[in-house]
């Protein structure tokens, strides 16, 4: 983040504060908006460069066409758009590779990274990582599940604390209800 962009956070918190009923000045506040903009950069830190690059395709046997790589429980943590608050969870993610190709498996957290670190709804979040991955690999079929505890739903508006809320996203192979069953029954066992 440059710095004039540091600098309308760091007032802008101020002016927050400030209408909030708070001192933005007093001893526990003074480096409050410095805090808050590092903090921006960092949480909404792929709006910079909005191109995931950050990945490594490789050629193995096409033994592997058929079967399912599957990454589980991936954390992640995002900002819900609509109220600027966090929302986090986990994501698994599988594919089913074609022609024997096959992304390197960490590539696929860091994938998880750069889609949630942004002003996100969960929804997105779960269709931007199956639509990526599917345009990076081209493999038989992506398999996406979001899991996630919003702070919107739990500190405001209905407050219900520890409520989840499930999304997904299936595409190729994954549509087909057998192979999607498959999918859902392997993950119990791993």
């Amino acid at each position: 983040m440059n710095s004039e962009n540091q600098q309308i956070i760091e007032d802008s918190v101020r002016n927050i504060l400030k209408a909030v009923g708070d001192d933005p000045d007093r001893a526990g506040l003074i480096e409050t908006p410095k805090r808050v903009a590092k903090m921006y950069g960092e949480i909404f830190s792929s709006l910079e460069d909005p191109k995931f690059t950050d990945y490594k395709i490789f050629q193995t046997d096409s033994l592997v066409d058929g079967e399912n790589v599957i990454v589980k429980d991936i954390p992640f943590y995002s900002m819900c758009e609509h109220h600027l608050l966090p929302f986090f969870g986990t994501v698994t993610v599988g594919y089913e590779p074609k022609d024997g190709k096959i992304i390197g498996l960490s590539k696929i957290p860091r994938l998880v990274d750069f889609v949630a670190k942004k002003p996100n709804v969960q929804e997105n979040i779960t269709s931007q990582i199956g639509s990526k991955l599917t345009k990076i690999l081209d493999p038989q079929g992506v398999a996406v599940i979001v899991t996630a505890r919003h702070m919107c739903i739990e500190m405001r508006g209905v407050q219900k604390t520890n409520s989840k809320t499930t999304t997904t996203f299936y595409n190729g192979v994954f549509k087909d209800q057998t192979k999607k069953m498959e999918f859902l029954q392997e993950l119990k066992y791993n």
